[in-house]
């Protein structure tokens, strides 16, 4: 636990999907108490005709460089600490790669802890 999966518009370099990816896990680390090396994550291009969103729900001005980020995670967090992830990771994001907090889409998606198998066929948390 957990899986980050992010999805961008395509053409960023190497280095902006890594920092992407690295600095949600960190956030996680910081406020979810996630161990070391417990990083699983996907980064997906898309291209602009597959990469669909509104660019203005909420009174929110997102532009291209929006990133849709789904993160699953055991259900045992307060809102608190949902709510701390969230800021982290807007914090992180913004100073590296620079994203804007507008840009930033989180969705959190919270499972029992016997839906995890880190493999060989177990339920690890069972």
């Amino acid at each position: 636990m957990p899986l980050i999966r992010v999805s961008l518009q395509a053409g960023k370099p190497a280095g902006y999907r890594q920092a992407i990816a690295e600095n949600i896990y960190e956030s996680l680390r910081e406020t979810f108490n996630v161990p070391e090396n417990d990083f699983f994550a996907t980064v997906d291009e898309l291209e602009p005709r597959d990469f669909l969103y509104d660019p203005k729900y909420f009174n929110i001005e997102r532009s291209d460089d929006l990133v849709l980020i789904q993160m699953t995670v055991s259900n045992t967090r307060t809102v608190e600490q949902k709510k701390a992830l969230y800021r982290r990771i807007v914090e992180r994001l913004a100073k590296d790669p620079g994203l804007r907090p507008q840009d930033i889409f989180l969705n959190l998606v919270e499972v029992a802890k016997e839906n995890w198998s880190f493999g060989n066929g177990e339920a690890q948390y069972a």
